[in-house]
């Protein structure tokens, strides 16, 4: 039987590693447990439509029956509930945001709806030019389903506590050597690592930095998402989860006094309850240019793969893509040519 290495306990290496304890593949993972990495920073919201225009976002209704299915059956098996449904309350910011609102619901109106109360939530929040609200929208416990599922690897002998060091892997045609061990294959699921791994450093990545507020907020609702321009997203009892910002240019993955203060600001115009800020986060994003994803087996070198470039939409995407892979090594399947990552094989035998 095969074995592989995996590279990464983010989302794409929990769920990549997960199908392959459904699949009964030979497999141990290695991963430096770091607290604000991506996939820990993130709100864990999917929300079905995206951008000024409302547009649907890639997949979505594929994704969304898939994602339900396979977060409540993660979910079961480590006994708790990872996946609960949280529509969206979206405030509009601007009379133009209103109208675009409006016009796309007279074109489709799947995902959205006009509620006929526009003065609902006017002891919350303050906003002038209403509201629409966006359904069905899931929230995923990111935070418990990492923990949760790292203690699983734990258990069961799949995890190494440590960083990979690709220096010292010997990677060839045949196959992989690491710390005196022998694998068949290796795969990345390294997030904004990648980029800089000589492996990985052509493809089209368009990493982005992300930063997040941790508020108290006890008087507030969780039963939805809101959103006026950040996002408000139930966290935990009291706590909720405020961002977040899509920076291209960037120093460091450090968190910023002006996000702060600007997250601060917000919640002083928009929240009519008291709060208080108890903790800020910044993590990179392991976007791409094209946004889609990375998946599969280098074309040049088929030892090593990649599962990556999940950008934002890694709650929905990752699942997925993880269990398109891993069909794909048990049945011969074909990876989605739009995600495959065998679609950048000249630029990548090119820089071999």
């Amino acid at each position: 039987m095969a074995r592989y290495l995996l590279v990464g306990q983010g989302i794409c290496g929990t769920w990549l590693s997960y199908y392959f304890e459904q699949y009964g593949i030979d497999y141990i993972l290695y991963d430096q447990h770091q607290r604000n990495s991506a996939s820990r920073v993130a709100s864990g919201v999917i929300n079905p439509v995206t951008g000024r225009r409302i547009v649907k976002t890639w997949m979505i209704d594929t994704l969304l029956p898939f994602v339900w299915q396979a977060y409540q059956a993660l979910g079961d098996q480590l006994h708790t509930t990872l996946i609960r449904e949280k529509n969206i309350i979206d405030f509009f910011a601007t009379p133009q945001m209103q109208a675009a609102f409006m016009g796309r619901l007279e074109e489709d109106d799947q995902y959205i709806q006009y509620p006929s109360n526009q003065q609902k939530w006017h002891d919350l929040f303050q906003y002038e030019f209403g509201f629409g609200e966006i359904h069905p929208c899931y929230h995923i416990d990111l935070a418990q389903m990492l923990d949760r599922w790292r203690a699983e690897l734990i258990q069961k002998e799949r995890l190494v506590e440590a960083p990979f060091q690709v220096a010292d892997a010997v990677i060839t045609a045949d196959g992989v050597q690491y710390q005196g061990k022998y694998y068949d294959r290796i795969i990345f699921c390294d997030g904004a690592a990648a980029l800089q791994s000589t492996y990985f450093s052509v493809l089209p990545f368009g990493l982005n930095k992300g930063e997040a507020l941790w508020v108290s907020i006890p008087d507030m609702p969780d039963q939805h998402i809101y959103k006026k321009g950040l996002t408000l997203v139930p966290w935990s009892e009291g706590l909720f989860w405020l961002g977040s910002t899509y920076l291209w240019e960037f120093e460091n993955e450090d968190p910023t006094p002006g996000f702060r203060q600007f997250g601060q600001n917000w919640l002083q115009q928009v929240i009519k309850k008291p709060f208080t800020i108890v903790d800020h986060k910044a993590a990179v994003r392991p976007a791409t240019l094209e946004r889609r994803p990375f998946v599969g087996w280098l074309p040049h070198l088929p030892t090593i793969g990649i599962l990556n470039g999940m950008g934002t939409k890694g709650c929905s995407l990752a699942p997925w893509f993880a269990h398109q892979f891993t069909a794909s090594i048990v049945h011969g399947t074909a990876i989605d040519p739009l995600a495959s990552v065998s679609r950048f094989e000249k630029i990548l035998r090119k820089h071999a």
